[in-house]
């Protein structure tokens, strides 16, 4: 099983548990509780299942930026890049690009071996940069879901052509809208995520990918810091 799918197996394995076995003591609505518990499970089914499959997928962002997320399964890795830079990951590197006055630098990595910690260091570090990833929608439906106060709609949309799923989710004041496409890829995303606005809309999905999605960006400056395998 790939490495990212084992991190979002095991995040929406403990979504529902905590759903089932608290929010329904926490809910005085329990027909409430288990349904939210089945949407979350649904869009991190999706989610989860997209991450043992190879596509791509472009993004739009505020005042006309872009961005995109490439992987592929065999070999298993993963691209994201926006206009502030560029992560990879493959078995053999993790590698971080910053462009900084119209220059880039690359630094790249030693692989963390342990199942699921690459996914994690490249979700951490993209949120950083302002992209919304899966894990913050589902934390962001997970804390939803078990706060009483919160009103949750589902709706159905289409994507750059495809398909979605969305909720509407208010709560302590605060709103978001998030879609999921039916191939498990986010669609979009309207709110506020670690108190900043963050905004996201896919323009473009493929299951075929370019191999030089995984190429540090031409010209780049390039520091391979990874740790010799010899003694």
């Amino acid at each position: 099983m790939p490495a990212a799918s084992t991190t979002l197996r095991v995040l929406a394995t403990s979504v529902i548990a905590s759903l089932t076995v608290t929010g329904c003591q926490a809910l005085d609505d329990a027909g409430q509780a288990l349904g939210r518990a089945d949407l979350v499970n649904d869009l991190a089914a999706r989610m989860d299942r997209a991450l043992e499959q190879t596509w791509a997928a472009d993004y739009q962002l505020p005042g006309g930026k872009t961005a995109s997320i490439a992987q592929t399964a065999d070999p298993l890795r993963s691209a994201y890049t926006w206009p502030a830079g560029k992560i990879t990951v493959t078995q053999e590197a993790l590698t971080r690009c910053a462009t900084t006055a119209g220059r880039t630098s690359c630094t790249v990595l030693s692989p963390v071996l342990t199942a699921g910690k690459p996914s994690v260091a490249v979700y951490a570090e993209a949120g950083k940069l302002g992209l919304v990833t899966p894990p913050a929608v589902i934390r962001l439906l997970t804390e939803a879901a078990l706060d009483p106060e919160a009103t949750i709609g589902q709706s159905d949309t289409t994507l750059s052509g495809h398909h979605a799923t969305c909720v509407d989710v208010t709560r302590s004041g605060d709103r978001f809208t998030a879609c999921v496409t039916t191939e498990g890829v986010l669609g979009s995303f309207t709110g506020t995520l670690d108190g900043k606005p963050a905004e996201v809309a896919l323009t473009g999905y493929t299951e075929t990918v370019d191999p030089t999605a995984f190429d540090v960006p031409a010209g780049a400056g390039v520091v391979d810091r990874r740790r010799s395998t010899t003694s």
